[in-house]
């Protein structure tokens, strides 16, 4: 799309943010799903023709029925498109456009076979399967550079000690990369169910029973035929029980697990929105770029605000179709039609939500002295320690005694030593290592946790 109808267009996703959702458009444009309904009925015929010789088809039938395909571009779509002012019918006007390139091509005699016993829904559903198949695979792509950032920082800063916030105050240390390492093992447990999940489709006519396939051919087992052919031709996984329309059982579930993913990436963007403000993260500076329009020393987080807000609408669009696709009036309405129709959208949010935290992520660095300094100033975060060696060795009420020395408010050191110089029943060896713990090394396993990650992956 060029500078000016960019700047015209609708749509963020075709306009401002047309660089972060290329792919897309061959895929869930209108150009798009012409374009998979010429392949799902070409390849229909040539199932027909070559697995249940309905009709005679040598090589040069073959090579003159994948051409169709092959050539196809966006002056064709626009061709089917003029047919359908015509018929007022979408996948009516794909087939007469395919039987008009047979005629073309000399191979008149099986224009008849396009489309045979088939209901649009068989068209349909499996041209969508075809688009989800396809969509998915690119937003896959998107978070598995999203992952491998993640796991790149963790590895950077796997043993950087940090106070942990709970509820939003201080709390038992950790390590920054042990933080990363929690968003990288929950990304990469979604992404492995995204990716395992079947993408179903039917072909199955008018009302799911093969009626009509039944009635001229009683000899041919249907339902093992349309399973080869939804397997061996489109590549996809067959399902037998619907109605005139694909149940979209298989799509719910896909868009289920984004749902969780984009959960995944708006937690780690409110996160990390959080650790700029406090000071935990700095962001790297570009030449030119401005941060407010009348406070010039601002470096906004807006990438991780803006990926928040994309993966949200994203949800929103989700949460419906995910419902609404699976329910259909009797055996079909047409109000899942355009529904479906904006597939490519959600998808399209997705890709800049991932293309968004990729590029916040590719512009932090630890701020390590604002980390360090937080446990400096925060000795109560040792009471922990202290209360667990008090139960060891027997004290009297060691939650209780260190509730009254700490709670809701800041100690200081001398306070803290002064505190286990009175306990009783620790030994003085084990005082003097309480009193020599520094938070910062009060991280436990965190860093072992980044380690064993790793290792797995």
């Amino acid at each position: 799309m060029d500078q000016q109808s960019q700047i015209k267009s609708i749509s963020v996703l075709d306009g401002r943010y047309g660089r972060h959702t290329a792919g897309l458009e061959e895929i869930f444009s209108e150009y798009g799903l012409i374009r998979y309904r010429v392949y799902v009925e070409l390849q229909w015929l040539k199932f027909l023709l070559l697995e249940l010789s309905l009709a005679t088809a040598d090589n040069d039938t073959v090579r003159k029925i994948d051409s169709i395909y092959e050539n196809f571009d966006a002056q064709n779509a626009i061709a089917v498109k003029d047919i359908e002012k015509e018929t007022n019918h979408d996948v009516k006007a794909v087939e007469y456009y395919i039987k008009d390139q047979l005629i073309g091509a000399g191979l008149a005699h099986i224009k008849e076979w396009v489309h045979f016993a088939c209901t649009s829904d068989d068209i349909n559903n499996t041209s969508y399967a075809l688009m989800v198949e396809s969509g998915r695979k690119l937003v896959l792509e998107n978070l598995s550079g999203v992952l491998a950032k993640i796991e790149e920082l963790a590895k950077l800063y796997r043993g950087l000690p940090m106070m942990s916030r709970t509820h939003g105050q201080p709390a038992t240390p950790t390590t920054v990369g042990k933080e990363f390492i929690n968003f990288a093992w929950r990304l990469r447990h979604e992404i492995n169910t995204l990716e395992g999940l079947p993408v179903q489709a039917k072909m199955n006519g008018a009302s799911g029973n093969y009626n009509a396939h039944h009635f001229v051919f009683p000899e041919i087992d249907w339902i093992s035929a349309s399973g080869r052919f939804i397997e061996q031709y489109l590549g996809l996984t067959p399902v037998l029980y619907t109605t005139q329309i694909n149940p979209n059982s298989y799509l719910s579930a896909i868009l289920h697990s984004m749902i969780r993913i984009a959960a995944v990436i708006i937690d780690l963007d409110r996160d990390m929105w959080g650790y700029i403000s406090l000071g935990y993260f700095k962001q790297k500076l570009k030449e030119g770029e401005v941060g407010s329009s009348t406070m010039p020393h601002k470096v906004n987080p807006i990438d991780f605000e803006n990926s928040e807000g994309n993966a949200g609408l994203a949800v929103s669009m989700m949460e419906h179709m995910a419902v609404k696709l699976m329910i259909s009036r009797y055996q079909r309405d047409l109000s899942d039609s355009t529904v479906l129709r904006n597939l490519g959208v959600l998808f399209g949010y997705m890709m800049v939500a991932c293309r968004s935290t990729l590029k916040g992520l590719d512009r932090i660095e630890a701020n390590e002295a604002v980390i360090a300094r937080d446990l400096e100033e925060n000795p109560e975060l040792l009471a922990e320690p202290v209360q667990s060696v008090m139960r060891v060795y027997g004290e009297g009420s060691p939650y209780e005694k260190l509730k009254a020395l700490t709670r809701g408010k800041r100690i200081t050191r001398a306070e803290l030593a002064e505190f286990i110089d009175g306990l009783e029943s620790v030994p003085v060896s084990i005082k003097q290592d309480l009193k020599n713990l520094e938070a910062s090394e009060y991280t436990g396993l965190a860093e072992a946790l980044v380690e064993r990650y790793l290792s797995e992956v």
